[in-house]
Order: C-alpha cells, then structure tokens, then sequence
C-alpha cells in the first residue's frame, strides 16, 4: 500500500464586496461576483495522510480531538471532485486539522480549511502525475470551490477575486483568481477581528445561500453587487479610503439585511455587533480617521484600518472596542500572501 502526505497552511479571507447566494446548476457557482482581502494570522494547518486501499475511510481530527461530525462533509466534498481525480472516491484518509482561530463563528473557517484540504489533495495528484505545476493553483481553487465557495479565494493574495465579472480579467465562476492592482494602502492593511460571539452560528452559510433563492430583494442585490465589484476597482487601485469605507460597511450591512429578509428570517449579528459598529462610527465622526468595519456571516466585526494608524486602532479597541468581545477576545490579523506549502 502506497502512503502519501501532504501539508498546508491556507488564510481565510473576509469579502469586501459579498458573495452570497449560488446559482442553481448545484455546483457551488456564485449568483455574483466577489473580492475579498486574504487574512495573514487566521489560518488553517491541515496535515493529509493517504494510505491506498480499496475503500474509503476518513478520519478527521480537529486540534488532536477526533471530529466524526466533519466526516460526511469531507465525504460529499470528494464526491464533488471526483470527476476531476477519480482517485478521491478510496483510500484511508487522516486529516489532521486546526484552526487559529474560533471554529464556525463567522470567521470563514470553511473557506481556510477546505482550500488547505484542496491544497494537499493537489499535492498528492501532483506526485501521482496527474497535475501539472502550471494548473496547480488554478485546480486548487476550483476544487476549494467544490467545498466551499469562498475557500476559492483563500489561494491567493492579497486579494482573491471570484465570479465572471466584465472588469476582471481572467475571472471566472469556476475558480477564483489572485488580484493584486491595488494601491500599497491595501496591501498592508489591518483587519482586527473582534470576537463577539465565539460559538457556534444559529444557521450556517450554507442554509443562508440557499434562502437567497426566494428572497425578494435577491436581483436587486445581485446587479449592486456587479456595480460595486467595477466601484471597488477604481477605489482599490487609487487608494480612495472614503470610497472604501463607503462600499465596503454599505456591502457588509447589505449581506445581513438579506438574512433578515429571508424567509424564513434570521439574525446572527449579537447587541455586541451593533455597539461596536456604533462606536467606530462615532470615532470617525468624532476624530477624522479612516476605520471602518466589515462583516461576515457571523456575529463578529472585522475592524479595517491602515497599517500607518495601527498604534492609535489599537488602542481604541483595546480602551472602547474590547469591552463588547466575548471575554475581552480579539484577534489582530493583516493582509497576507495566501496559501502556504508546509
């Protein structure tokens, strides 16, 4: 029996213009397009053991503990992918997974667990012959889609773009690609992640996509979506800080009305969410600075700001912002350079 092993540290990332709801084909493609900043620290290691065998066996473990609830999620992911490497469907697989961060609390860890997941599976068909150096990112990305769709866009970095869009060139519902015309302001810049809510989310993002269907704002949102992937463009690659904050707190509140005009609705922001949108609010009317926040689908806020007012940014969640985490919990992270061969 052949062994093979393969290790990856792969990002989350955090959407500034949103991906939410797929289109019907059922093959994980986005209703719009999206772009979202690659994080640094929030990160996810896999370790993948393949012992070939004639059957499938998955085991998964999650920071050492044995996880049997991931298990038919990674069943249905090799399903998905097995059109592309039939050699998925047997053999005995250990995942040895953990996260830097809070599991299922809007930190996207789907979207760094599944790439990493992707990323080793790429490697293992690399040393079988089935993959070229060439396709490797590229097969990477489209077999994270598979998983999960936002885990398409945690290859690259800075910035990954996912979803057919006119404006970016290359970009495609398949696969996300790297985006990197951006003013140096971006490419350093800070995202703070204040942990308001640490358990787990009272629906999954999975269920939310799926309620998009029948939402009645849905086309609306899917044409401001496509006006605000060509805005945020121009805003990337001049370094417009208001246009920024604008779109991106705009996009952020536009993802959870959704949620709450869904049928049936719900809300994952907390009372915590809204005190601290509150209060970086109040700060920048107050003081001048260019912060802003950003959401996923989850309780927490990421706080954005730029690496030049990092001192001052934390200070302010440290002296206002921490007293609404859960536990006085936060999480700074940065822009970072995508997945990593361990």
């Amino acid at each position: 029996m052949t062994t093979y092993t393969a290790a990856w540290k792969s990002p989350s990332n955090i959407a500034l213009v949103k991906y939410w709801g797929k289109k019907p084909e059922g093959t994980q493609m986005p209703s719009n397009a999206s772009i979202s900043f690659t994080l640094n620290n929030c990160a996810t290691t896999t370790k993948l053991t393949l012992v070939e065998q004639a059957d499938l066996e998955i085991t998964v473990l999650l920071e050492g503990n044995h996880e049997p609830s991931f298990v038919p999620k990674i069943e249905q992911f090799l399903k998905r992918i097995a059109h592309i490497f039939p050699f998925v469907t047997t053999g005995k697989y250990i995942i040895d997974t953990s996260n830097s961060f809070p599991h299922s609390s809007g930190i996207a860890s789907s979207a760094s667990g599944m790439s990493a997941l992707a990323l080793c599976i790429c490697d293992i068909a690399k040393e079988k012959g089935l993959l070229a150096e060439k396709d490797f990112k590229q097969t990477a990305s489209i077999l994270a889609r598979l998983g999960s769709g936002s885990a398409s866009r945690s290859i690259y970095g800075p910035m990954g773009q996912w979803g057919e869009h006119s404006d970016f060139a290359g970009s495609s519902d398949n696969f996300a690609i790297a985006y990197d015309n951006v003013a140096e302001v971006f490419k350093s810049y800070c995202d703070t992640i204040l942990l308001v809510h640490k358990g787990q989310k009272t629906v999954s993002s999975t269920v939310g996509h799926g309620l998009i269907d029948d939402n009645p704002y849905a086309t609306a949102r899917f044409s401001q979506a496509g006006e605000n992937m060509t805005a945020i463009k121009a805003i990337l690659k001049s370094g417009d800080l208001d246009g920024f904050i604008n779109l991106v707190e705009s996009e952020a509140l536009t993802l959870h009305s959704l949620m709450m005009s869904s049928n049936p609705y719900f809300i994952l922001m907390k009372p915590n969410t809204l005190k601290i949108i509150e209060a970086i609010w109040a700060k920048r009317e107050k003081d001048g600075v260019k912060w802003c926040f950003t959401l996923d689908a989850g309780a927490n806020v990421h706080f954005l700001y730029p690496q030049a007012d990092q001192a001052a940014a934390k200070a302010f969640i440290e002296e206002e912002l921490a007293q609404y985490c859960e536990n006085g919990a936060f999480i700074h992270d940065d822009v970072g350079m995508g997945a990593e061969r361990l």
